[in-house]
């Protein structure tokens, strides 16, 4: 009887922690992309080990109490290279820092999946592109800055969807346009601008 209720319990539990684990591969996966795609030579991700299950051991990296990514602070770590999309699988990242560092080439469209972020921080920089308009999906967020890149194009319109919406810095860029004159932009100055 006691091993018949041992089992149960195992087939109850087992998926939950086989599920767990696999998020946090995922979040490994993702986070050691990043490391591959930037220089390091402050060894700031030195401690971001693709053996580690659990991305919840390195260095810059907070997690909730279920393991899962929650927070990225690498603003200022004097990192080099470029964002990639795999970030995009971090679900439950409320902020993601990378601010004050070399990064170098488009945001991804892919953060327009971090459905829980609060904050995006990747000012002072020197990326390019475009704002990507799937940032509009971001409806937790509070904080978008990206001032100081060499982003072109438009404020994207459909960032007036983001009603949680703070604090934007676009300043000292290339951006050209007219900017949106509802939702958080009517507290803005309107009218055409270019950088």
């Amino acid at each position: 009887m006691a091993s018949c209720a041992v089992l149960h319990l195992l087939v109850l539990v087992l998926p939950s922690i086989i599920l767990a684990l696999t998020d946090a591969n995922l979040e490994g996966d993702a986070l050691y992309s990043l490391r591959r795609a930037v220089k390091d030579p402050g060894h700031v991700l030195q401690s971001w080990d693709p053996n580690l299950v659990d991305p919840c051991t390195w260095f810059h990296v907070t997690c909730d109490g279920d393991n899962r990514v929650t927070r990225l602070d690498l603003g200022n770590a004097n990192l080099s290279g470029s964002l990639v999309p795999e970030l995009g699988k971090l679900v439950r990242l409320q902020y993601l820092e990378l601010y004050m560092n070399e990064l170098v080439g488009p945001i991804p469209k892919e953060l327009g999946n971090l459905k829980s972020l609060v904050s995006l921080d990747l000012y002072d920089n020197n990326l390019t592109g475009t704002i990507p308009a799937s940032l509009s999906k971001l409806s937790n967020l509070k904080f978008l800055r990206l001032n100081g890149n060499r982003l072109t194009g438009r404020i994207p319109r459909e960032l007036i969807k983001l009603e949680s919406l703070k604090i934007i810095d676009v300043s000292n860029n290339d951006l050209c346009g007219t900017i949106p004159t509802s939702g958080f932009f009517l507290q803005v100055h309107r009218g055409k601008f270019c950088e």
